[in-house]
């Protein structure tokens, strides 16, 4: 009795550590849900991988690709300033945050991170500054 008492223990037990996740598989599991355009999906990974490792730039931009595909882009540029935050040389994050303010109403604002986008070696900024801040 005693053994199948530990064996019992030692499954469950086998089977919580199988079902602990780390921010790197969170942050797997956003992007396959963002191949199948389910964002809002996406957000809810990324915001648990985010929990788990606070500093994990990847997640803060994607997950602020994701709110920007749906719109909320005051929580979209919330992310790419941490992005920003985590990675000052990060053309992306400045160029998607440019995007962001831009269809947020901050024409200016998204020219600017677009210059800085292009500063910092983005090809597609130069293109939205000549069509978007002349």
């Amino acid at each position: 009795m005693k053994n199948i008492l530990l064996l019992f223990v030692l499954l469950i037990g086998c089977q919580a550590v199988s079902l602990a996740q780390t921010a790197e598989d969170y942050y797997t599991k956003g992007i396959s849900k963002l191949h199948l355009n389910d964002n809002k999906g996406a957000i809810l990974d990324f915001t648990k991988a985010i929990k788990l490792d606070p500093k994990y730039m990847d997640a803060y931009l994607l997950r602020g690709d994701s709110k920007a595909v749906l719109k909320d882009y005051k929580g979209a540029i919330k992310d790419y300033d941490k992005a920003i935050e985590l990675d000052p040389k990060h053309s992306r994050a400045y160029f998607n945050r440019g995007t962001s303010k831009y269809f947020f109403g901050d024409k200016n604002g998204g020219c600017l991170d677009w210059s800085k986008a292009n500063e910092l070696g983005s090809k597609d900024a130069g293109i939205f500054i000549m069509k978007f801040c002349k």
